[in-house]
């Protein structure tokens, strides 16, 4: 089975995907990346907060079990959906520990790592939602996991 590539462009490490123990596909890391480096940019097209609740309806509403949402909130007016044009970062999975965080700079969307990532390890970012919205639960599998990919007060 051939599965998505990571676009060179968007990082010069290298990574790779494949199926992930938390869920899905996830993006591995294959060799070191120390801590505090950018690692990847988040792509894809960017779009209307009422565009990225049609498409989020849509998938939503799409039969089959693996719905993969993959909007991600640039500014107070645009959203990035990577599922249109993606760098391979929209299949990074959350994780309640993860190893990287996000940094928006100028408009671009950037996945730091937060420590030494090893070989072989899944890169993991805090998806964060909202409190007030509708619960997701969390298979990160950390020892730290809080059971929810929202955030907790």
């Amino acid at each position: 089975m051939t599965y998505p590539k990571i676009k060179a462009n968007s990082t010069r490490w290298q990574l790779d995907v494949h199926p992930s123990p938390i869920q899905g596909l996830g993006v591995f890391a294959l060799e070191d990346i120390p801590p505090d480096r950018k690692v990847i940019e988040y792509t894809g097209e960017r779009i209307s907060d009422r565009e990225a609740v049609a498409r989020f309806e849509k998938i939503w509403r799409s039969s089959g079990d693996e719905k993969k949402i993959c909007l991600f909130r640039l500014s107070k007016r645009y959203i990035l959906d990577g599922a249109v044009g993606g760098s391979g970062a929209e299949l990074i999975n959350h994780g309640c520990d993860p190893n990287l965080t996000k940094r928006l700079i100028r408009g671009h969307i950037f996945y730091y790592s937060r420590r030494s990532i090893r070989p072989n390890e899944e890169l993991t970012v805090d998806y964060g939602f909202e409190q007030d919205a509708v619960p997701v639960a969390c298979r990160c599998g950390s020892p730290a996991c809080r059971g929810t990919i929202n955030k907790v007060p």
